[in-house]
């Protein structure tokens, strides 16, 4: 992987936008032009190899970790939390919406410069190449829908600079048969040397259209064209809408997840033996073997099939990562509670669930995820207590009742801290194989209305049985009342918490934004427990907002209050992002989108 992180490139002025510090130039800038620097295979890679750095990178944290959403506990001023409560307006500018453009730019000078070059040496950096640009379209069409789909380099006079929206279906096509050219291309991750892990593979390739094509679907199953606009006042509007897509697409969802979970490539990372039950917490913070207590390196993991590398060497975090997670992705009271038991019930039809009376008590008998992702990083994996813990007192400040551990480092403010905060280099996964078989059990089940047993076991149930969980059947869910959908989907919400922007997507592709997000975001529960009983742990004062009633395990109880739901008015017209005004304002033909 080398090559990509600290990849030796010349800082070409019509090529790249910037020129970063760490990069050397071996070449005098004077020397180089776009079209003299595309004659050597060389060129075509170490081009390709900067598109790596426009993939989201961890001081992408707010969006990746889904801050603000219905299941962090924090309270914080942030774009992200404004946008949950539906505050957003039109920006001037919008870096998002910029920095893809500027790297879709360089992306399609290679791919221009490709059809001119005589060798047959650069076919996996010309499919490497139309993977990335179908990456940043694809972030640019869940953000803002349909936007204008360019396909050539410009210049300062190209028509195209005035040109109109694409309809997010149009630019949904390209998107695929970018990502067709890619697959058929690029390297299988066996071909892959170790020194080179990280590149995109075949199989991410194919593991992207897939999550591509299951978001499409399930966007045009449960929200339609309502987002889209006329295309003529408002919006991208509908052109290339066609809802015979919709199974087509689940159908190919499910060949693909089928076809990387047969390869035998992938694996779970499961080293829950040796790990005191915290795999879910030590595959996010893997580096070199002193990252954790069994001495494992990233050579183990096997999980990760789309991921942005890093090392500590040539390439660390540079943001506050163990700093953030700990304060801003604390959970709410709706995550704890979506944790099933360990007899594989819902903490309300469990008698394993223990109830609220202790902080402790809520982990007894629980899905091993909760204690791997929700335990102080000081004790790691030591269920907190009000003796071990005297964070656990409710003292205002953003502490609503519980911490969070994962994506920071071991030992992460201690003085045996593996990583000081800025230096973490553990790698950013975009899709593992838990989430093909997330993928896959979902297709299955919009594309069939049911899933099979056995279908289940070679997918969700694998996951499950990494977090300590029986499987998941029909005969059992049918005794004991339970929706397969609903439960694949709460499979998913626990298995992707923090990771890759999954909340808010996966809420706005089924359709459920506005009843889940507009919803009062609890902390701890009071009634009932030692806080309760207590005044020196819990001083309702210190908090914006009074307590409020919850739905919980034990039934109605009250909690201390996040967020309010009458300061929470997410709707429709929150699913897309704003167009920036500046870009409206240089290109008439831009429409912006419904609502703003």
């Amino acid at each position: 992987m080398k090559n990509i992180i600290y990849k030796l490139l010349p800082c070409i002025a019509v090529l790249f936008t910037s020129c970063e510090d760490e990069f050397i130039d071996l070449t005098p800038p004077a020397a180089i032009t776009d079209a003299v620097f595309f004659t050597e295979a060389d060129h075509f890679k170490q081009s390709a190899n900067s598109f790596y750095t426009d993939l989201l990178n961890w001081n992408d944290q707010g969006i990746y970790a889904d801050h603000g959403s219905d299941l962090v506990g924090y309270e914080e001023a942030s774009a992200m939390q404004a946008y949950s409560r539906g505050e957003t307006q039109a920006p001037a500018s919008d870096g998002y919406y910029s920095s893809a453009y500027s790297a879709i730019r360089d992306m399609n000078l290679l791919l221009v410069r490709a059809e001119d070059y005589e060798g047959d040496d650069i076919g996996p950096y010309v499919a490497a190449t139309y993977f990335h640009r179908a990456y940043q379209y694809f972030f640019l069409v869940q953000r803002f829908g349909g936007v204008p789909l360019v396909t050539e380099p410009l210049d300062v006079d190209s028509e195209e600079l005035n040109a109109p929206r694409n309809s997010r279906y149009e630019v949904v096509a390209q998107i695929l048969k970018d990502l067709d050219q890619a697959i058929a291309g690029l390297p299988n991750e066996a071909a892959i040397p170790s020194e080179d892990k990280g590149k995109i593979s075949k199989e991410a390739a194919m593991a992207f259209k897939a999550d591509v094509l299951l978001h499409e679907a399930t966007w045009m199953k449960y929200v339609g064209t309502v987002t889209d606009g006329d295309g003529t006042s408002t919006g991208a509007g509908s052109a290339g809408e066609n809802a015979s897509d919709i199974n087509a697409y689940f159908q190919e969802v499910v060949t693909l997840c089928k076809s990387i979970m047969d390869s035998g490539t992938f694996e779970l990372w499961n080293y829950n033996d040796v790990l005191d039950n915290l795999s879910s917490n030590f595959l996010f913070i893997l580096e070199d073997g002193g990252s954790n207590p069994a001495g494992l390196d990233k050579a183990t993991n096997k999980e990760f099939i789309f991921y942005g590398k890093y090392d500590f060497t040539f390439r660390q975090a540079g943001t506050l990562l163990s700093h953030v997670y700990q304060g801003r992705v604390k959970p709410s009271r709706k995550m704890m509670d979506l944790f099933l038991s360990d007899d594989g019930l819902p903490i309300d039809q469990s008698p394993k669930f223990q109830g609220y009376t202790n902080p402790e008590d809520e982990f007894q008998n629980r899905d091993l995820r909760m204690t791997a992702y929700f335990t102080d990083h000081k004790d790691l994996g030591t269920i907190p207590t009000i003796e071990n813990n005297d964070q656990l007192r409710l003292s205002g400040t953003n502490n609503y009742g519980y911490f969070n551990a994962k994506f920071m480092s071991w030992n992460w403010g201690t003085d045996l801290a593996y990583r000081e905060t800025m230096t973490e280099s553990f790698d950013m996964p975009f899709i593992r194989l838990a989430e093909v078989y997330l993928m896959y059990a979902e297709a299955l089940y919009e594309l069939n209305g049911s899933i099979t047993d056995a279908q289940l076991n070679e997918s969700i149930n694998l996951v499950k049985a990494r977090a300590g969980l029986p499987p998941l059947s029909n005969a059992f869910a049918a005794t004991n009342n339970l929706d397969i959908l609903d439960e694949i989907r709460r499979e998913r919400t626990i298995e992707l918490y923090a990771e890759g922007a999954t909340r808010f997507n996966d809420l706005k592709r089924w359709g459920i934004a506005e009843e889940e997000l507009n919803e009062t975001i609890f902390g701890a529960v009071v009634e009932g427990t030692v806080w309760e009983t207590d005044t020196d742990l819990y001083d309702p004062s210190l908090y914006g907002f009074p307590e409020e009633v919850a739905s919980t395990g034990v039934g109605a109880r009250r909690a201390v209050v996040v967020q309010p739901s009458s300061i929470r008015n997410f709707s429709i017209d929150n699913y897309l992002f704003p167009l920036p005004t500046n870009e409206i304002g240089l290109n008439e033909s831009l429409l912006q989108n419904p609502g703003y």
